[in-house]
């Protein structure tokens, strides 16, 4: 039988919310509803316990992590499941670089680190990195903040024999996705793109988050999309009553036949956790399977599931 991964989780937002009700929902259901891959690297979806887990909430730091996910201001909604205690405290995050040692020393024992904290941070990012490289454990970039993206760094997990995954996730069903097989199917079936654009609102403390910290958000979406220079990524705003879901308004403008207009606008609303959730758990799995088998650095499988691996730009 094969061993399940074990897996340390960095911030307890929203994302790991769905990602912890999604596993016991899939363990207790058998149901493959919603899964793109059942089985990856001979690991199924049930195949991960969450061991550690870190957060800067005073609130959440010392509950266990089935109850510190339900604290506001997460607001993804329960899943109908039964949820019992992990037995895993959430534990103070990093604060500073000088706290790597400490982090690397609560990984002992994980195999995977998934850095789910919000975006906007990247020396903070870069230092759970660090500490996952200290510890011998696959690293996981969920945010926009360039990691895998840096050369050395990558370097440095590939001569180890660590993977590294990043970064920034293309949500299994969200507008990068959409708006990128719209702009395929317009070259595909010769049309000429005039111009096109993007609106993403939230109500998600990530969306606050990135409102207000744009940083790099902007560009990691563009480079999740061809035609980038003829297509604009409108500021994200924050709408607190959305809660966890997301609104899209993609517009596309071309030319057909004869020079002829053809316009093209689509309304996307999903759960914006839940788009993560299903892509965390295909990278988790990947970065599992890659690490006992000695594959370091990036991985080619996991390109798909992001919108800025290494090679793209910062």
């Amino acid at each position: 039988m094969i061993e399940r991964v074990k897996v340390a989780v960095v911030g307890v937002g929203n994302n790991t919310s769905a990602l912890v009700q999604g596993l016991a929902l899939y363990r207790q259901s058998g149901s493959l509803v919603g899964i793109r891959r059942p089985m990856i690297d001979g690991l199924g979806v049930g195949d991960i316990d969450v061991v550690a887990a870190f957060a800067t909430s005073a609130e959440k730091i010392g509950r266990d992590l089935t109850e510190a996910i339900f604290l506001a201001p997460n607001n993804f909604p329960r899943l109908n499941c039964d949820l019992p205690k992990a037995a895993v405290p959430v534990t103070k995050g990093l604060v500073d670089a000088s706290e790597v040692e400490r982090v690397a020393a609560a990984l002992v024992g994980a195999e995977v680190l998934l850095y789910s904290a919000p975006s906007g941070r990247p020396e903070t990012a870069r230092s759970y990195a660090a500490a996952a490289h200290a510890a011998g454990v696959a690293f996981i970039n969920t945010t926009a903040d360039p990691v895998a993206r840096d050369p050395q760094l990558l370097a440095s997990f590939e001569a180890a024999g660590l993977p590294l995954l990043g970064d920034d996730l293309a949500s299994q069903f969200g507008t990068s996705v959409l708006h990128n097989a719209l702009l395929r199917l317009l070259a595909e079936r010769g049309l000429t793109l005039v111009s096109s654009y993007q609106v993403n609102l939230g109500g998600t403390e990530d969306f606050r988050n990135l409102v207000e910290n744009p940083n790099t958000k902007k560009q990691s979406k563009l480079n999740a999309l061809s035609a980038a220079d003829r297509v604009e990524v409108a500021p994200l705003g924050y709408l607190p009553h959305l809660a966890s879901q997301k609104v899209a308004h993609l517009n596309l403008e071309a030319q057909g036949w004869g020079e002829t207009a053809v316009s093209l606008d689509v309304k996307l609303k999903v759960h914006d956790p839940s788009g993560a959730a299903g892509v965390n758990i295909d990278l988790i799995r990947i970065a599992a399977g890659a690490l006992r088998n000695g594959r370091g650095g990036h991985a080619a499988e996991a390109t798909p599931l992001l919108k800025s691996p290494p090679g793209t730009a910062i």
